[in-house]
């Protein structure tokens, strides 16, 4: 199948196309990185990887798996751009309303019990989701005894984080979102509109520390009140997913929050009786022992 680049065909895997060889030379790929670089997608869902692998290729304007590995190992550029593509930044402020309006409703009066907040946002991406646990938890009046700790493995997209600016054109979409979430303020009082982008309030971060974390091979930092880890472990394999639920296990203080993805679950997980399930669909548990 021909990958389109620049305006013309680029060949992909030609006639003689051999997907053990093609598997063969994204495993070299993803070796040489780790040893590189020290960043570790071995254990990443292949066939995510591999659609994210080409995009990379067709960017790059390169005709195989084994010129980009070249490229990469040569020109970090080449890998800042991949690493973009490999961890995955899909993301929005208030993302699925009815998680956060069921934070409100359900976690909010729990965490009230306690003196001091730690909660750590795992995989934060550009920071959307950050600065809207901030908000909502400053309107519950629990911000000032709260920390967050946003952590990524990609330097750049933390960079975006920490500048608290975010497209113009989305803060109609997140303001449907606010408001779905319940919200109990106007959103745009979060704001100031500033060319194409909407700066968020400084006063909205004074209480996160931004800083880059690795799930595949780094290990826990603290113990935390609550953890968000949502919509990252639909990317991993399962032995990687395992990996993960052990760090966050460890990470948690006993009757800490776990919060999930929609898409995510204990349910097959070794960890699945050390946890309640605190709400439906919304995937959020308390770990119990």
């Amino acid at each position: 199948m021909a990958v389109p680049v620049k305006g013309r065909p680029l060949p992909g895997p030609p006639l003689s196309y051999d997907p053990d060889l093609e598997r063969l030379e994204i495993e070299l790929l993803l070796e040489g990185i780790h040893r590189h670089y020290g960043f570790d997608f071995r254990a990443y869902a292949y066939a995510s990887l591999r659609r994210r692998v080409w995009k990379r290729i067709e960017a790059e304007g390169v005709r195989s798996v084994s010129d980009l590995q070249a490229l990469v190992l040569h020109d970090a550029e080449v890998m800042e751009r991949l690493l973009l593509d490999l961890s995955v930044n899909v993301t929005a402020m208030f993302r699925d309303p009815g998680f956060y309006r069921s934070f409100r409703e359900r976690i909010v009066p729990m965490l009230r019990t306690y003196p001091y907040i730690r909660i750590w946002h795992a995989g934060c991406s550009t920071g959307e989701e950050v600065y809207s646990m901030a908000i909502l938890l400053q309107e519950e009046g629990l911000y000032d005894r709260a920390r967050i700790y946003a952590t990524d493995i990609n330097d750049v997209v933390l960079q975006r984080a920490r500048s608290g600016i975010f497209p113009l054109d989305r803060m109609q979409e997140y303001t449907e979102n606010y408001l779905r979430a319940g919200g109990t303020r106007s959103f745009s009082e979060y704001y100031t509109a500033k060319y194409d982008g909407a700066l968020f309030s400084p006063s909205l971060a004074r209480n996160v520390v931004f800083a880059q974390h690795n799930l595949v091979t780094d290990r826990s930092f603290a113990e935390f009140t609550v953890i968000f880890c949502r919509n990252v472990l639909i990317y991993f394999d399962k032995s990687l997913q395992h990996r993960v639920h052990s760090l966050f296990y460890d990470s948690l203080v006993n009757y800490g929050i776990l919060s999930l993805g929609s898409k995510e679950s204990l349910k097959f997980s070794k960890y699945e009786p050390c946890y309640e399930a605190l709400t439906g669909v919304e995937k959020s548990y308390r770990k119990v022992k």
